[in-house]
């Protein structure tokens, strides 16, 4: 068969296909644009699901007449002009491809005003650069940029689309990420000739949360935990939820890279290893992240459709989100800190739970999967308890006025046993259920992990060394990463291109599958440049530890004793949570108990 040259309106029609998608793609790159223009606030209309009408106008600088039908050429732009601009590009969109792909396959219509124009200019579009026509017409600044009929020439894509229904999800869900990567930006919009979501520019953190709550809900906003950090030329902010409020899908995670959002797999890796210790079973965590760095140290332009990036430095970016978020989730616990430290996060954005109106939320949920079994060790509070007595006073003796009262601390004082199975206290807010079980369940594990974490891991010798077939690629990591694994208890080295042989192994994981266990190491290592396997099975096993080795249900315990693990789990990282990722205590303050008795009515 001979090569001949496809003609303009196909390629067009076929370039097409790597942009426009759906109604959703559209509109994602006309929000773009619209953003690159510097728009204060952006109006969309959507008729059908977007397949009869998507408009967007918005308040930008405009284009100017003679480049209306430049911006409808393929591979014209105005972001960039040299390979070192695309090195470090800052803007949304940049290849050029937007508005010919759309316009290969719809009937588009660009209306535009330039600031100081006296008076706007409109092209018309419908599949091929024939149809063009320049025309003037009345227009504020800015532009309005019309899509009819999308893929009413290529019926084979148009058979593709869903339900008017089902394609306004999708355009819903790309306008959410749209409006919460750009908070600065006014959003208007429409379906059908009804008001969907008006959003106002929101500049003032109280603005954001507004926000924050009408595109996720109140519940997200409930269970937010205000996150800033800085370091190494990276800048983290936004919001991140408790375990508690955790999702069966990755539905509700916003993250953006320099205001673009991406979904990355180190990112995702990063922030799912930061909430491994308190996360339930096989939930995601929902949150929404800013991320900002360096345009020279990332390649946005590594997918068609820019939802990828590339770092160039991807272990220090994943040790920064890893550590960041980590150490946020460590400061869940009564009274404790939501962020980084009282120097590194603003007043407003560090929640403290010592008030009622922040204390933790409990989401109901399923619970899947075999209750954990509950040990029958007794409980080792006794330095708890004796630090209780100095502070407090012995008993019958009048407390000095210089002791701070018990109600004032976060959790309070211990009332009574519920069931064997709670502790009922009092706090200044109101009332205070702990679950005995799961609370010195995460006391303990915590406890367990500071003492492994302060000595050496401990090497296995194996008398017979684990011959494991490995891929080519995988091997390399042994060499690449002989000190990272050597820290971690492994004696693994190469025999070959394709085969390793490891000759020892930390000692607390010597009765696995060794070979299994090489093989996902060297596999993490070739991809993510880094392994957190070892760590994780070592954290599974001093969880289940944990489990066995605390509180056995109705198990008496004294009133000291409960005062002391109130005490204990004040200063426990992550006590909000047990290791399986249940809520440890729950917030009645006065006004709900008032409510509930009908008081002050």
């Amino acid at each position: 068969m001979r090569i001949h040259r496809l003609s303009t309106e196909l390629a067009n029609q076929i370039a097409a296909g790597e942009v426009v998608e759906r109604p959703a793609s559209v509109l994602k790159e006309l929000l773009e644009n619209s953003i690159d223009a510097n728009a204060r606030q952006i109006d969309i209309d959507i008729e059908d699901g977007g397949t009869r009408l998507i408009r967007v106008r918005d308040d930008g600088e405009g284009i100017h007449r003679d480049d209306l039908s430049l911006a409808l050429s393929r591979h014209a732009t105005s972001k960039i002009t040299s390979f070192a601009d695309l090195e470090k590009v800052v803007s949304l969109g940049f290849r050029g491809e937007a508005l010919p792909s759309i316009a290969s396959v719809s009937r588009l219509t660009s209306i535009s005003r330039v600031e100081g124009g006296d008076t706007g200019w409109s092209i018309r579009a419908d599949g091929t650069p024939a149809s063009w026509e320049l025309q003037p017409a009345a227009h504020p600044r800015g532009t309005t940029i019309e899509v009819r009929d999308l893929f009413f020439n290529t019926p084979a894509r148009r058979k593709f689309l869903r339900t008017a229904k089902t394609e306004f999800s999708h355009l819903e869900n790309m306008f959410n990420r749209i409006a919460l990567g750009r908070l600065d930006v006014g959003f208007h919009l429409r379906h059908n000739q009804r008001d969907v979501q008006m959003l106002r520019p929101a500049l003032q953190r109280e603005e954001q949360e507004r926000r924050l709550a009408a595109v996720l809900g109140n519940s997200f906003l409930e269970n937010a935990i205000g996150i800033e950090a800085e370091g190494a030329g990276l800048t983290l902010s936004g919001w991140i939820t408790l375990p508690t409020f955790s999702r069966s899908q990755a539905d509700m995670q916003y993250f953006y890279v320099n205001g673009r959002f991406v979904r990355d797999k180190l990112v995702t890796h990063a922030i799912r290893q930061a909430y491994r210790d308190v996360l339930y079973q096989d939930r995601h965590p929902a949150y929404v992240l800013y991320l900002d760095i360096a345009p020279e140290m990332i390649d946005v332009n590594v997918h068609p459709t820019k939802h990828e990036v590339r770092f160039r430095e991807s272990r220090l970016a994943h040790d920064f989100l890893y550590r960041t978020i980590r150490d946020a989730l460590a400061e869940l616990r009564p009274g404790g800190v939501a962020g980084l430290g009282q120097d590194a996060v603003p007043a407003t954005a560090r929640p403290s739970y010592d008030s009622p109106a922040q204390a933790p939320v409990v989401v109901g949920r399923s619970h899947t999967g075999p209750v954990p079994r509950q040990g029958a060790i007794a409980l080792n509070v006794a330095e708890h308890v004796s630090a209780y007595r100095a502070l407090h006073g012995a008993p019958g003796t009048a407390m000095p006025d210089t002791v701070v009262s018990v109600e004032s601390m976060p959790l309070g004082a211990a009332l009574a046993q519920l069931h064997g199975v709670y502790i009922l206290a009092q706090n200044s807010a109101g009332l205070v259920l702990v679950d005995i079980h799961a609370a010195h369940e995460r006391v303990t594990y915590e406890r367990l992990k500071s003492s492994f974490d302060s000595g050496q891991v401990t090497v296995q010798p194996l008398l017979l060394p684990v011959t494991v077939h490995v891929s080519r690629q995988d091997a390399v990591a042994v060499t690449a990463h002989r000190e990272m694994l050597a820290r971690s208890g492994f004696e693994i080295e190469c025999l070959g291109a394709d085969t390793v042989a490891v000759r020892g192994v930390p000692a607390m994981l010597a009765s696995g599958d060794m070979a299994a266990l090489a093989r996902d190491i060297l596999a993490d290592l070739a991809e993510h440049d880094r392994t957190t396997r070892v760590e994780d099975l070592t954290c599974d096993i001093l969880a289940a530890a944990a489990c066995h080795g605390s509180i056995r249900a109705n198990r008496r315990m004294t009133l000291d004793e409960m005062n002391a693990l109130l005490r204990a789990m004040e200063h426990t990282e992550r006590s909000g949570q047990c290791n399986h990722g249940r809520p440890t205590w729950v917030q009645v303050d006065v006004r709900e108990l008032d409510r509930l008795f009908l008081r002050g009515r």
